[in-house]
């Protein structure tokens, strides 16, 4: 496996900033009037001030996501976290376990939405959502080659079932 490289996706950014964008220039064409052959803006108009903050907010943030140039690289001994701030690098001899599947919590389309890793001598696993990445389909099949050197998660139904098992143990009959 060689060095493979993955975008951060900017497509929310771009998609909010033009439907913005679109609602401005829809606003102004029902609020506007044509006066002579001219077209005159109402810039009176409280909503018009509301939808053009909204706009340069995301505007402001797409430009900072580009700005920010995240990608992830997957290396064939390591995974690196680049961003303009820095690279942040995990070696896949320290992971403890890997696990790909889905959030319990998010309920979007798609078997695989994120890649957790536990690293010896960190407390909180890391986690990697694929859908924010350009060709997440190859991600997951780089990770799921990763995967194959890396233990799996273990279950923790089984700490659970022993616990109640041995609750049962001290319950007094009667």
């Amino acid at each position: 496996m060689g060095t493979k490289v993955f975008r951060y996706k900017l497509d929310f950014f771009y998609q909010q900033a033009l439907i913005y964008l679109g609602t401005l220039v829809l606003y102004a064409g029902i609020r506007g009037s044509f006066v002579e052959d001219q077209f005159n803006f109402v810039f009176k108009d409280p909503i018009v001030y509301i939808i053009i903050v909204f706009f340069l907010v995301a505007l402001s943030t797409l430009f900072l996501n580009i700005w920010r140039g995240r990608r992830l690289i997957i290396e064939p001994d390591r995974i690196v976290f680049h961003s303009r701030a820095g690279e942040r690098v995990i070696r896949i001899a320290d992971i403890e376990w890997m696990h790909i599947g889905r959030e319990r919590l998010v309920q979007t389309a798609g078997r695989f939405q994120q890649v957790t890793l536990k690293l010896k001598g960190r407390p909180l696993p890391i986690r990697i959502r694929v859908g924010r990445y350009e060709r997440d389909r190859e991600l997951v099949a780089a990770m799921e080659e990763i995967a194959m050197g890396v233990p799996g998660r273990k279950s923790r139904r089984k700490g659970i079932r022993s616990r109640i098992g041995m609750s049962s143990l001290f319950r007094q009959e009667t």
